[in-house]
């Protein structure tokens, strides 16, 4: 049975050495985040862009972290996004890296999805935790 869990987050962007210099459209950040709701905790976390000459055209990749607790159980996972803008139109995939889960969180799989609206930012996580 799937399990959903929401909230709202707070997400601190910090740009890094780009991997690639010379080339204004590829970026690279660090993320840190900050989640409350049914999953409560923090994430570090990296995130590679690039941007195109074709406006709200775009794409990022990004690895995150997080450590806290899901349904009463404290733990941490991993959570591996894919993005694409093309031309204003979105599509967005957030899933939970198999067996990434720590302690209580062992053995968790799912998925994320994320809302921004005027600034501010929540979270719907559908996922399974094996039986204890």
């Amino acid at each position: 049975m799937k399990n959903i869990a929401r909230g709202v987050f707070e997400v601190r962007l910090r740009p890094l050495e780009p991997y690639s210099t010379g080339d204004s459209k590829l970026g690279r950040m660090a993320l840190d985040k900050e989640f409350h709701g049914d999953l409560e905790g923090q994430s570090k976390g990296e995130m590679l862009s690039a941007r195109t000459d074709i406006k709200e055209s775009a794409g990022y990749v990004a690895i995150e972290r997080i450590t806290g607790t899901l349904a009463g159980k404290r733990g941490s996972f991993v959570l591996q996004h894919t993005a694409t803008m093309t031309r204003g139109h979105p599509f967005m995939s957030i899933a939970v890296v198999p067996d990434s889960g720590t302690a209580a969180l062992s053995g968790l799989t799912g998925s994320m999805t994320i809302e921004a609206q005027e600034g501010r930012h929540s979270y719907e996580l559908s996922y399974e935790l094996p039986d204890a």
